[in-house]
Parts: structure tokens; sequence; C-alpha cells
């Protein structure tokens, strides 16, 4: 069972924003055993949308389209499926009703034609409620293709996808079982693990794939397999799962269907009953961003601070001056005493403590541009380690995000 994903609008073309939409459905298929054959992103141009199904339509079983449903001009998606399958567009009672609703109890704003409009759907479609917004998705089908019209909001979207596009494609189609499997490695690169498991790898199964996902200095592991019997394909899988990890015991950090390592981290320091804060210079918030991204963070997160300036680093982080002037800002003295004095401040039992040069100038130190200090306080003292993640500003930060969170994994997970 394969599908094609098409979004429309030249904001994604220019690279206005990010098509996350293609994304979600994308493993919101794949969680029901459709393959995603194609994504295609067309401009707001009607020849060049028409193209698009023509070759959609050649190649798969359903055709999920996103964007151009809405009330201005420039959106055009609905019309120009009304030209493909030689339709004409009509009022749905129940999808006015829904825009009626909506604009008395949250719009509070006049209804306009154009947003009466918006109940327009093709004659020969199912409406798909939109209960978020007032496009309508729609469901239609030709030569045994399945054509879905979605809006490009991203809410708007998602709800439609899992309230009534992911149900009806269920129940229409057999569709096999596909498991991925996604291991978490902090620490080696690529290439590294590949020379250490290529033996492991020579001998897997045909019907399991493995695929490498580098990421600046975190590796996925990805095994995949595909059928109708759910229970051999787990069982095979976790096989060579139980076969792998003892290859990789020294960097793996989790199962990504389970937990990212922030997760982990979280999770571990709830079992100890213990407590983070964190204290950041050349990586801006992020580490602290990352943790708070995850529901429940305050039980462990006392907090943070971003002491980005030297002057910062002295009047309200409490890092000696003379400390700083005899070793430098970016040192594994100063980064020692930022996450011993974070820990303090905020009185929790571990203190994170980053310091560097991100480039591309040097800043208020004289080490190279790339390097950077991460320092961990612990109930029973304090430690640190230099690195140098290159040139490139962004790279450089995140590496450094990045290795902040293997080295506090690894701290954490040390007695266990």
């Amino acid at each position: 069972m394969k599908a094609e994903i098409i979004t429309i609008g030249d904001e994604i073309l220019i690279g206005q924003i990010v098509d996350t939409n293609s994304a979600f459905i994308a493993k919101a298929l794949n969680k029901i055993g459709v393959s995603v054959y194609q994504i295609t992103s067309v401009q707001d141009d009607k020849v060049h949308i028409l193209n698009a199904f023509e070759n959609a339509e050649r190649n798969v079983d359903i055709v999920i389209i996103t964007g151009g449903l809405g009330p201005t001009k420039d959106d055009i998606t609905k019309t120009t499926l009304a030209h493909y399958f030689e339709d004409t567009l009509v009022y749905d009672d129940a999808v006015l009703a829904n825009i009626k609703y909506l604009w008395k109890n949250f719009v509070k704003q006049p209804l306009l034609q154009v947003n009466i409009d918006q109940s327009l759907v093709l004659s020969k479609a199912t409406a798909l409620m939109n209960k978020s917004g007032s496009a309508p998705g729609m469901w239609i089908e030709k030569n045994n293709t399945v054509f879905i019209s979605l809006p490009g909001v991203p809410y708007e979207m998602k709800g439609l996808m899992n309230e009534e596009v992911l149900p009806r494609i269920s129940e229409k189609f057999d569709c096999p079982f596909i498991l991925h499997k996604t291991l978490l490695t902090y620490g080696l690169g690529e290439s590294v693990i590949a020379e250490r498991i290529k033996d492991w790898e020579a001998a897997l199964p045909s019907s399991i794939k493995l695929a490498y996902l580098p990421n600046l200095g975190r590796v996925r592991l990805r095994l995949s397999s595909t059928g109708f019997d759910e229970a051999v394909i787990s069982a095979a899988v976790e096989a060579q799962v139980t076969a792998l990890l003892p290859l990789i015991n020294d960097i793996f950090v989790g199962f990504e269907e389970q937990s990212s390592i922030e997760q982990i981290i979280g999770n571990q320091l709830v079992k100890l009953g213990k407590t983070l804060a964190i204290a950041e210079s050349c990586t801006g918030g992020k580490i602290a961003e990352n943790i708070t991204a995850y529901p429940g963070a305050s039980t462990y997160f006392k907090g943070g601070m971003v002491a980005y300036s030297t002057a910062s680093k002295i009047n309200i982080l409490k890092v000696d001056e003379d400390l700083i002037e005899k070793h430098s800002v970016v040192s594994s003295e100063v980064a020692e005493a930022m996450a011993e004095n974070v820990k303090r401040v905020f009185d929790s039992d571990y203190g994170i403590a980053t310091t560097g040069n991100a480039g591309p100038s040097k800043g208020d130190s004289d080490e190279a541009v790339g390097t950077v200090v991460i320092a961990i306080a612990t109930p029973k003292g304090v430690y640190s380690q230099k690195f140098n993640f290159g040139t490139q500003r962004l790279r450089v930060v995140q590496k450094a995000v990045t290795m902040a969170f293997t080295l506090f994994q690894k701290e954490i997970f040390k007695k266990c």
C-alpha cells in the first residue's frame, strides 16, 4: 500500500515556512501500514497541481493533499480538484453549520461570503468535518486511487488525520504491519559504529533493513520490517536488537519510539529523586529549552541561567573575576565554577554548564573558534571536558548541546 503526499503553496517552495505537515502525515501513515512513495511540493499553479495529481494517480493508492483550501483567491486547490475530477462544487449543509458555529462561538466577527464559500465541496466527494477550522477535508476516489484533501494549517490537518483520515484508510484497505525499531546512540560517529557492528549487519536477514541516521554527535540505528504477521515481525526484530545491544552498550541510551535522551534523563532524575540546574553561555539556553519541551520537567528541573557575557558570569552567576582573568572565560576552571554556582543558586543536586567560542569571532577568549567546555557538578564534586566542534556556529552549538546531554546521561546512570 503506497501513498504520495502533495503539499501546495508557494510559501513552502520559497522557504518562508517549513513543511512539517508531510513529516506528520508520513509518520501517521507508516503506523497503519501505508508506505509513503513520494512527497511532492508544488506551486499555487493550476497546471502544476494537475500534473502532480496525474503523476500521483499512476504511482500510488492514496494521495494526500495539504494546503490551498483557504478563503482567498490564491487558494486554488478546491477548484483545481473540481477540474481534475470533472466535478462541480456544491454547498455542504453540515460544513456550513460548523462554520456558523465556529463564527458564533469563537471568531466573533461578521460571517462573510468568502467564509460561507468554505463550505463548498466537490459533489462526488465525502466531506471530512474540520472541527478546528472552516476548511473541510474531502475524500474522493478515481480509478481505484483515493484522493484526500486537507487544510494546510497544521493543527487542523492533524485533527482531520487522526479523527477522519486514518480510521477511513484502515477500514478501506488491508494494510500490512510496518515495524520500525530505532536505537539512540551518543558519542560515536556513523563510520565508527558501522565498523563495530559490521559482522552483525552482514548477518541481518533480508526481511530486516538497517538505516544509519546521523545528526551532530548522535546516531540513530533504525531496524525496519514489513509483513502481515505482526507477531512474527516483532519477534524477528527483537531478536536482532538483542544481538546488537551488547555491541553498542557503551553508547546506547534508549529507543526513539519510547523516549528521547531528554526524557530518559528526566525519568532517571525522577527515579533518583534528584534535581538539575543549568548555566549556559555558548549554547544560549538550548539545553534548558530541550529539557522543558517535555511535560513534567518541573519535577526535576529547578531552573537555568543564560550567562552569555563575561559580565553576567561575574555579576549574576558570581564567577570569580580573578578566575576568569587567570584562565580565560572559556576554560575548565570557569565552566566548573559556573556549574557549581548554578547548582548552589537553585539548590539543585546537579548542575550543567557550558562556555565556549561558537564563532565566527573569538569573543572574550583566545581559545580557538569551536572550543567548548562542558562541566557537570554532582553531589560529590565537579568535573569538565574540553572539546572542539569545528568552525560552523550552528553546528558548534548543537554539538555542544548533544555532548552536554551525553555527559550528563552517563553521570546519572553510573551506578545503574
